[in-house]
């Protein structure tokens, strides 16, 4: 086959390309003056509203989580073995009821050693009393029965000793006179002397068992004492057991039950956490440049992301007086009715503290509010001289179905309320309905 020249070749292929870009170079051209035309003469028909300006409550938005008001995490006060576990984590328990219970037997068993202990000492006690004669009133030792029979003996003595004395008497006068012997009045003065003696003993064992019921009454104080002293043993003894019964400190629901049955708890150790739910408390991290105008009393709303756009109502109760210096932020405090138990502690939430005082605000319907989710973005096309401008705004609160646009719109402004999809910065745009 005979080869071409070079020449050739190169001459052809610039033919070819030639003929090619005359071929392609109208139908180029045609397409682009076509989009020119299609772009020019296409105009978005939209509806739209403008932006509402009008007066409201100063607010302060913030965030913060709910915490409950009441936490216990309750712990036993004895020491023992777990042997029942009558409460699950979730259950609502009321002040009192049993959340656990630790083994009793050594509880039992020392209550009813100390029991007979008591006994023992109350029957000493009511010996010592009756041997003294001593009853419910104050104690006189001349009742005692010992003490008045030396008594009576005594003073019988000296009744005797007395008469004895005066016949003495008597007889040495008649010795003076001669009446009487000598010998008749020795016998008369022995006997006197004789019935001084007597009466000086009986005196004596009179006066010793006034002392023995005296000693005996402190005997019986002694036994009293020993008596109050295993009183306060069998008390201790009692609140033991009782201690082995572990309650609920109030009204609430268990957060946490950490122990199982067969395990051995100590005084340091969680049996159960008890969470009161009735009333819960949102502490709100706030700037410090904002605590001039709070006070406690002022009303607040929180939402919560599992309840979408419902409104929850508090007020502040307290202020947290100490700025944290890193933050240079405080806590806010309001607490929240929550009887349903439809907030939970630990949520976290968004509220607006209503300050006194009114401010301008801007208002759109919801349907003009595209959220880009390509940017994070919240957006707005405003309608203005049959253009659309995008605008990017920070919004706030939901009042009656419109939303609060905080940056980026000024009241009065129309913004497209339909076919946002359709819409970029700077397309035709022809109000359709407008309100």
């Amino acid at each position: 086959m005979p080869t071409r020249p070079l020449h050739d070749l190169s001459s052809r292929s610039r033919n070819l390309a030639a003929l090619l870009l005359v071929t392609l170079l109208p139908a180029g051209c045609f397409r682009k003056k076509a989009d020119n035309t299609v772009n020019a003469a296409t105009v978005v028909q939209v509806n739209a509203a403008r932006a509402i300006g009008r007066q409201v409550a100063v607010t302060l938005s913030e965030t913060g989580s709910f915490v409950a008001e009441e936490s216990s995490d309750v712990a036993p006060a004895v020491s023992g073995r777990v042997i029942r576990t009558p409460v699950s984590v979730g259950a609502f328990v009321k002040a009192g009821e049993v959340i656990c219970e630790l083994d009793h037997r050594d509880a039992e068993l020392k209550l009813t050693q100390y029991k007979a202990q008591l006994a023992e000492a109350q029957a000493s006690l009511r010996q010592a009393q009756s041997r003294i004669g001593l009853g419910t009133g104050n104690f006189d030792a001349s009742h005692v029965p010992e003490v008045a029979a030396a008594k009576a003996t005594y003073e019988s003595s000296a009744a005797q000793a007395r008469l004895a004395a005066a016949d003495a008497k008597r007889y040495a006068n008649l010795v003076a006179t001669g009446d009487v012997s000598q010998s008749v009045y020795e016998k008369q003065r022995t006997q006197a002397e004789t019935a001084e003696a007597q009466a000086n003993a009986s005196r004596q064992q009179y006066e010793g068992a006034l002392n023995t019921a005296r000693q005996s009454y402190q005997a019986v104080n002694s036994s009293q004492a020993s008596l109050e002293a295993m009183q306060a043993q069998v008390g201790q003894a009692e609140k033991a057991l009782a201690d082995t019964t572990i309650r609920a400190p109030f009204d609430g629901y268990v957060s946490a039950r950490p122990i199982a049955v067969g395990e051995y708890v100590t005084t340091s150790s969680s049996v159960a956490t008890v969470v009161r739910m009735d009333t819960l408390k949102l502490q709100l991290q706030t700037p410090e440049k904002s605590a001039a105008g709070l006070k406690v009393g002022m009303p607040v709303t929180a939402r919560v992301a599992a309840y979408g756009d419902r409104d929850f109502t508090g007020a502040t109760s307290a202020l947290n007086p100490a700025v944290n210096p890193d933050s240079r932020s405080f806590v806010l405090e309001a607490r929240f009715a929550n009887s349903d138990s439809t907030l939970r502690p630990g949520m976290f939430a968004s509220a607006r503290v209503v300050l006194p005082g009114t401010e301008n605000a801007v208002f759109v319907p919801k349907a003009a509010v595209v959220r880009d989710r390509t940017t994070d973005s919240n957006q707005i096309f405003v309608v203005d001289g049959g253009k659309a401008h995008l605008r990017v705004v920070t919004l706030g609160e939901t009042e009656n179905g419109s939303l609060r646009v905080l940056s980026g719109l000024t009241a009065g402004e129309m913004v497209a309320l339909n076919k946002q999809s359709d819409l970029y910065d700077g397309a035709s745009v022809a109000v359709q309905a407008a309100r």
